[in-house]
């Protein structure tokens, strides 16, 4: 008879196993949702009830963590900034990033309607989420909400611009974008595209992995400017980190009202329907939207000339906000059984 200490042992191990199989779906799903122009990896981690855990992961990167290292006490080092948190949920964004991008640009190509529509479910329902971890509503907090909703509006009706690709300037646009994939609402794949820089870093990330698919010839020029956009995101989510977790920390409500106005005002760019008034050219001479205004879509067919697909893009928008209350109740299950 095989003893009891063993079994519950592979139990709990199993029970391990199966939280970073999870914590690594949600890093595909923050991942996939940072390479879409107006969906937040944010979103994600907020919904999925990681964030403030990445948040204080983020932050531990500090002196405290530099005396453990000059130290080369590694494993205390690994404790203190989450260190296997942190790997699983950075392999998962990666496998997504690197593996995901082109499937989910190719469906938005395809099929934008449907696709825009499952992301507007998404959203929606994660501000309904967001908006009941807020304790108490006062003036402070309706208003930190329309702040919030202004902000993220301005930033989905803002006009890209053509800018310098000097490496100071792809070191800024990392600094700025990962600040903006940290925050529920707000794009960091959209801020990259209004400083003119999205299909300019994808296209040189592209490059590198296909020449290491290709007997690991790597271009040089290329993998500097992926490496100094990696630095500067690092440098900004550091940074940032901080400010994000002590509002969380000293003014826990106002920080959570400004994040669902983020995502509430987010919602003028994954509106399903749009027409393209200004077009830009990539490298490869394909034209892409620069410019949209959002339609009816009793007026879509009209204006556009397409069918608008409303009762398929209202399932798909179901869709999503169940995906949505799901991940929910995961996370509130998950939570219980570690109280």
């Amino acid at each position: 008879m095989l003893p009891l200490v063993p079994a519950r042992g592979f139990f709990l191990n199993f029970s391990i196993v199966k939280e970073y199989i999870l914590l690594y779906l949600k890093g595909i799903a923050m991942g996939a949702a940072d390479v879409v122009p107006g969906v937040s990896g944010g979103t994600v981690a907020f919904i999925s009830g990681i964030y403030e855990k990445l948040l204080t992961s983020i932050r531990n990167f500090n002196g405290k963590a530099l005396g453990y290292l000059v130290k080369f006490k590694l494993k205390d080092l690994w404790q203190y900034v989450n260190g296997t948190f942190l790997l699983v949920l950075l392999a998962g964004i990666g496998t997504s990033i690197l593996g995901l991008s082109k499937i989910v640009l190719h469906l938005l190509k395809t099929y934008p309607e449907l696709i825009w529509a499952f992301f507007f479910g998404l959203v929606v329902a994660s501000a309904l989420v967001v908006g009941r971890k807020i304790g108490r509503w006062t003036p402070g907090t309706i208003g930190a909400g329309l702040v919030g909703t202004a902000m993220a509006y301005w930033v989905t009706v803002a006009v890209p611009v053509s800018t310098p690709t000097d490496l100071w300037f792809i070191f800024l646009s990392g600094a700025i974008a990962i600040c903006a994939m940290i925050l529920p609402g707000i794009s960091g794949s959209f801020i990259l595209l209004l400083m003119g820089k999205y299909q300019y870093i994808f296209e040189r990330l592209h490059a590198v992995t296909d020449g290491l698919k290709n007997g690991f010839t790597l271009d040089w020029d290329n993998l500097k400017i992926i490496l100094t956009f990696i630095l500067g995101c690092v440098t900004g989510l550091l940074s940032f980190s901080h400010v994000l977790n002590w509002m969380l920390k000293r003014y826990h409500d106002l920080a959570v009202a400004l994040l669902m106005g983020f995502m509430v005002g987010s919602l003028n760019k994954v509106w399903p329907w749009k027409k393209v008034l200004q077009y830009y050219t990539n490298s490869k001479g394909e034209k892409n939207p620069l410019q949209e205004a959002n339609v009816l879509p009793t007026d879509y067919l009209a204006e556009v000339g397409k069918d608008p697909q409303l009762w398929l893009c209202i399932v798909l928008a179901l869709v999503g906000f169940l995906l949505v209350y799901g991940l929910e109740k995961l996370s509130d299950r998950a939570d219980s059984r570690q109280v």
